[in-house]
């Protein structure tokens, strides 16, 4: 019996297994459970955002420190704002198996695939819970299924980048008429028509290459997070948001190379898998911390003093009333006509995920912030 329990043992052990099943066969408890052990690995993760203390720079970094921990003889190496790659230039590289994780906005893969579009523009999910919701709507399902089959990437889970998205400057952007004229950076092309409509024009760059252009007068304002624009409040001293999805949606997803990620062992994945959804909690909590505590830090009420101004109800109904139909008709003149579907079926789900998760009824609003405090620097 015991012979035979060496036998079923898998073929391809190593001599430390090997070792390990005979021992197990003289009644000594160490079992082949020891060959299931999980690969080392190391890998490349990619993100657009800046390092710590942007809320997904130090969820990335969580993600490298702990690596090792879970898989012992494992390293990530980080490269933030496209340090290595930018999103297209990353979305590419996966695809081709020459990068192995990458943590991209939808919107900015649209150069290589056109149908991530489908989950971008303003005014869809404009609640925290309805965010947190993308997940179970049927476009992103259908989005994650065609990036597994035709560009061979694995999507994990969907991460957020910050409730209260806005526009950055060295003046205060608040009203359709702030815009006109002014070269403002966009985070991506979908962004595009959403500050042409306000007659900005829109430049689309690395968050990297923010600070120099501000300073340089390259740009006048920039649409980022608030996490983001702590990173540029020397340069950029005013910021407005209209809350969750009042400027514009910001999903983001984390991947990897299926051309990678396929040929590692199935333990390996399996705690691969589990490290990167504890990454995505912790940078959901984390997110939600950094806006509330720089609300707290640098907001104010009043418009015409430098700081983080949250509109109100008024004020973003009337900013979004300037955008029309444009942004969605834009996003479909970009995408082949079988897309054209998944747009309006975004914009109706997020709509009555909007509804069905009102303001104050998320988990995510509930976090009790002081048990991150010591990670978060609001500088």
């Amino acid at each position: 019996m015991k012979l035979d329990a060496i036998v079923r043992c898998p073929a391809k052990l190593s001599g430390i297994a090997v070792l390990a099943a005979a021992l197990a066969a003289l009644g000594v408890p160490i079992g082949c459970a020891l060959a299931q052990a999980p690969k080392p690995v190391i890998l490349r993760f990619v993100g657009d955002f800046p390092p710590p203390p942007h809320p997904a720079g130090l969820a990335m970094k969580h993600f490298a420190d702990r690596l090792p921990q879970v898989i012992p003889g494992s390293e990530a190496r980080l490269y933030y704002a496209g340090a290595l790659y930018t999103i297209p230039e990353a979305f590419e590289a996966m695809r081709q198996g020459n990068l192995e994780m990458t943590w991209m906005q939808m919107g900015k893969a649209a150069p290589v695939d056109p149908y991530m579009m489908a989950v971008v523009g303003p005014g869809i999910l404009t609640t925290v819970g309805a965010v947190d919701a993308l997940e179970k709507t049927k476009t992103y399902r259908f989005l994650v299924d065609r990036l597994e089959k035709q560009q061979l990437i694995k999507v994990f889970g969907a991460g957020h980048m910050s409730f209260g998205m806005g526009v950055g400057g060295k003046k205060r952007y608040l009203k359709p008429e702030d815009f006109v004229g002014r070269k403002v950076r966009s985070m991506g092309p979908a962004e595009n028509p959403v500050l042409e409509a306000w007659k900005a024009s829109p430049v689309v760059m690395a968050f990297g290459e923010v600070p120099s252009a501000l300073e340089s007068g390259v740009i006048d304002g920039l649409m980022t997070s608030i996490g983001g624009w702590l990173g540029v409040r020397q340069q950029a001293p005013f910021y407005t948001t209209g809350g969750a999805g009042g400027f514009t949606g910001d999903y983001y997803i984390v991947s990897a190379s299926r051309r990678w990620w396929d040929r590692q062992p199935k333990a390996t994945q399996e705690a691969l898998e589990k490290l990167v959804a504890e990454t995505i909690q912790l940078q959901k909590e984390l997110n939600w911390c950094v806006d509330k505590m720089t609300y707290e830090k640098y907001g104010t009420k009043d418009p015409a003093k430098p700081g983080v101004y949250w509109m109100t109800p008024q004020e973003v109904a009337a900013l979004t009333a300037a955008l029309g139909d444009g942004p969605s008709r834009w996003i479909k003149s970009k995408m082949p006509p079988a897309g054209h579907q998944w747009v309006d079926t975004f914009i109706q789900e997020g709509r009555e995920l909007s509804k069905q998760h009102p303001p104050g009824s998320s988990w995510i609003e509930k976090v009790d912030c002081s048990k991150h405090a010591a990670k978060i620097v609001i500088r």
